[in-house]
């Protein structure tokens, strides 16, 4: 039942991708203003300097709308706003740690429809805000903040000199560019590469850096017109990568998120290969080369049981977190892991990145197919990914079906009956009055059968809402 998972909370706004909702309904042009106002003076005061705060954004109508807010709320508290534009997510996280910025923020929903947005804050090492900041930054949002011992409403504005200006940075999104073609180690050159840009972030700047490297690239919806982001487009559409890469006889496809932090590839074949498949082929090739600090790979509890078949075939190491690379960074950073992930295609290789980064999946995988001369299809072969169902169940509290002796019972005979054979999960979401039932077999029937024995003592015992 995964107890140790249960202490984790959202925040009031801010999930544990930022605060993300429908533009100008739950998330709205105020919130943006007042998320600028209070960083803009909160940074100054930590630190007795201007503050520097630099900002990206994707491909959304709305982006624009909460961009300037934005930045008028950073200027009118005295900080200075640099602009890298449309980019992607890792490209702020890049930017922000490189170059002495004080935080950064991405205007963007990633995979949500166009009509959704969001703001993810960036600490100066350009990882996820901690959870203090964010704290404090929704305190300030309600109108309720108590911080340095004095209770305020709202912050003092900046005056004459010391209000804050806006800067155009896209040499900054160029620098970017830049250090993710110095991470290649072979030449493209003759291979037949399709990118699938969501009509989202990454839409120039993938196809820029696979034309550097000698690529022949294919690219499909990179066309953004501020309504078609993510729409049959990107990695949560992966059928129109797979039928693209077939239809034009391609070496390999990459599909990216809304924001680019995400990659899910297609094999030469037009098989679909997800973020667990490419933990593997990554993690294997870095113990090939003696390269897996820890011999270790880092995932959450949604990944295949599969992979962990794969990984203990391999003589590979793993730890689960809680879903979210948020946890999987953390991990990482703790422990000293070198590469973590979701089946979802956020993977982190934290020697070159404290994010999920797309472009830099789609050029690892690139890596290994050109350093083993092999396609990607034969790569993740060793991996038999197994059938998963899941089930939602609504319930009136999530704790109390938790908890339920015969619920758990229910739990500890389908583990049982599953052996090393498979899996079961039963965990609470995070956003819904929901408990969520997964089991992994070796068939789909199988699954079925035991999601709903669970299921059915959840109802019987009258927890369903």
């Amino acid at each position: 039942m995964n107890p140790k998972w249960k202490g984790i909370k959202m925040g009031r706004y801010f999930g544990t991708d930022g605060f993300r909702g429908e533009a100008n309904k739950n998330l709205t042009v105020e919130h943006a203003y007042k998320v600028g106002r209070f960083i803009g003076w909160y940074y100054h005061q930590m630190t007795g300097k201007k503050c520097k705060v630099v900002i990206g954004k994707d491909t959304r109508r709305s982006s624009y709308m909460f961009e300037y807010s934005l930045v008028a709320g950073l200027t009118a508290s005295g900080a200075d706003a640099y602009l890298l534009h449309v980019t992607t997510t890792p490209s702020v996280s890049y930017v922000t740690r490189t170059e002495d910025f004080d935080c950064g923020i991405m205007i963007s929903a990633s995979h949500n429809p166009f009509y959704d947005n969001g703001i993810k804050l960036i600490n100066g090492n350009g990882e996820k805000m901690d959870e203090k900041t964010i704290s404090y930054i929704e305190d300030y949002i309600d109108g309720k903040l108590n911080l340095f011992g004095e209770e305020m409403t709202d912050v003092p504005f900046a005056v004459r000199e010391e209000i804050g200006c806006t800067v155009d940075y896209a040499a900054g999104r160029n620098r970017y560019v830049g250090y993710l073609i110095s991470l290649a180690t072979y030449s493209y050159k003759n291979m037949r590469v399709g990118l699938d840009c969501a009509n989202g972030s990454s839409w120039m700047i993938a196809k820029s850096v696979f034309d550097a490297l000698g690529a022949k690239t294919y690219v499909i919806n990179a066309e953004p017109d501020g309504t078609n982001i993510n729409n049959h487009a990107g990695s949560t559409h992966i059928e129109v990568l797979q039928k693209f890469v077939k239809d034009n006889n391609l070496d390999v496809g990459f599909a990216y998120d809304g924001d680019a932090d995400r990659c899910i590839a297609v094999d030469e074949k037009g098989n679909v290969v997800d973020g667990d498949l490419i933990l593997y082929i990554y993690g294997k090739y870095m113990k090939e080369r003696g390269k897996l600090l820890n011999n270790t790979v880092v995932t959450t509890i949604m990944s295949n049981f599969g992979l962990y078949k794969a990984f203990d075939e391999a003589g590979i190491n793993y730890e689960k977190t809680a879903v979210g690379d948020k946890y999987v960074y953390e991990n990482m950073v703790q422990n000293g892991h070198r590469i973590g992930g979701e089946q979802s295609g956020h993977i982190i290789f934290s020697k070159y990145a404290t994010t999920g980064d797309g472009i830099l999946t789609s050029m690892k995988m690139m890596e290994v197919i050109l350093a083993k001369k092999l396609p990607l299809s034969k790569l993740a072969e060793p991996v038999t990914i197994y059938p998963q169902v899941l089930k939602n169940v609504r319930v009136k509290s999530k704790p109390e079906a938790q908890n339920d002796p015969d619920v758990q019972e229910a739990v500890a005979k389908v583990a049982e009956m599953l052996g090393d054979t498979g899996r079961i999960l039963v965990r609470e979401s995070g956003t819904e009055p929901v408990i969520r039932v997964m089991v992994e077999a070796e068939t789909e029937s199988l699954c079925e059968k035991y999601v709903d024995q669970v299921i059915d003592v959840i109802k019987s015992k009258g927890h369903t809402a």
